[in-house]
């Protein structure tokens, strides 16, 4: 985690670089049916520069029946284009300065990149959360356009690059960026994410042991294998259950695995929720758990552990740092170690356990 600047740093540092307007083009709004963690991040990011007296102006994509513009906590947002046509119109839109002056441009590429460093004049850097590489037959049902996506990502886009400072969330995320992108190790800045404060040790624990998902419910998350885990889990622990936070395109199908699994009795979608609930949630579970295939950092786990909860999660970037393996959680090599440290977490070994 990363430590808070001593109060009025930031104010200072803003006042001190003769940056005044700051655009940043992000492929979702926060309001997004389908925003997640990357839009949560740009918006708590926009909204602190905003405070230290930033203008800040974030271009997305439009989101059904939003307005086409919004102010949030101090920074303006403009949601227009569709899903992949944002990225040529925005380009469009900051080479006819429709958008506005701006002193610098914060990329963040989200898969699809704007291309910044072909159009755009320094000052500007690129915030990328983690390789989509595995994602990409996923989210695309063609073959093809997926095969193309990757190369796009892997082997074109990079190239425009070389000499652009790039910010991602995790050591872990950084080493998977210079291995399958092929950035420069040296481009890759690693800024930790913060934690609200509202993230605390506090409430109760529930009578029976609960595992708890917090995520969006689409397939890279992977909530089925967390829930083919958990009834593995229960044939060694049967008052073992399942809390499920988000929404998604995979909620109607999730819902039939669980009465396939025969876990209707022990596992409960609560959809979203607000922050105080979160909270209590956390608070409530003597485990989060993370199945997801691919994340920068794996913020889920970060606010359990500050509420006193371990984590257990997939050995994969961005989880290696958002736990400290065997202290604030404990990471899975497999699949099939999950239900085992389910059952650990749940167990005697919880009191070993930090939120550290």
């Amino acid at each position: 985690m990363s430590p808070e600047l001593p109060e009025g740093d930031l104010n200072r540092l803003v006042a001190s670089s003769g940056i005044r307007r700051i655009h940043v083009l992000s492929w979702r709004d926060l309001e997004d049916p389908e925003a997640g963690g990357s839009e949560v991040y740009v918006h708590e990011v926009a909204s602190r520069w905003a405070a230290a007296g930033l203008a800040v102006s974030i271009r997305t994509s439009a989101i059904p029946g939003g307005n086409e513009t919004t102010a949030r906590d101090g920074y303006e947002v403009v949601r227009r284009s569709g899903r992949y046509q944002v990225f040529p119109q925005a380009v469009l839109e900051e080479l006819t300065r429709r958008q506005g002056p701006r002193d610098a441009l914060v990329e963040v590429w989200n898969g699809v990149p704007f291309l910044s460093p072909l159009w755009a004049r320094k000052p500007r850097i690129v915030v990328q959360h983690h390789d989509h590489g595995a994602l990409w037959p996923i989210v695309i049902a063609s073959p093809f356009l997926a095969r193309a996506g990757w190369i796009f990502e892997h082997r074109l886009a990079p190239l425009c690059y070389k000499d652009t400072p790039i910010v991602t969330l995790s050591p872990s995320s950084k080493a998977e960026l210079v291995a399958n992108l092929g950035h420069a190790a040296e481009q890759i800045h690693v800024i930790p994410p913060g934690i609200n404060p509202r993230y605390r040790p506090g409430g109760f624990r529930a009578e029976d042991p609960t595992v708890l998902s917090v995520g969006r419910l689409t397939a890279p998350k992977r909530l089925d294998v967390l829930l083919r885990a958990l009834k593995v889990a229960r044939e060694h622990r049967p008052g073992l259950r399942m809390e499920v936070v988000g929404s998604g395109p995979e909620s109607g199908s999730l819902l039939e695995l669980v009465k396939s699994l025969e876990l209707a009795t022990a596992v409960e979608f609560l959809g979203r929720i607000g922050d105080g609930d979160l909270v209590h949630a956390y608070q409530r579970a003597r485990v989060v758990a993370s199945a997801s295939m691919s994340e920068g950092w794996g913020m889920t786990l970060t606010e359990g552990a500050a509420c006193g909860t371990p984590g257990i999660a997939t050995d994969i970037p961005g989880h290696r740092d958002a736990i400290d393996d065997g202290r604030s959680g404990l990471l899975a090599a497999t699949d099939a170690d999950l239900p085992n440290l389910m059952l650990e977490a749940c167990g005697p070994r919880w009191d070993g356990l930090s939120a550290g």
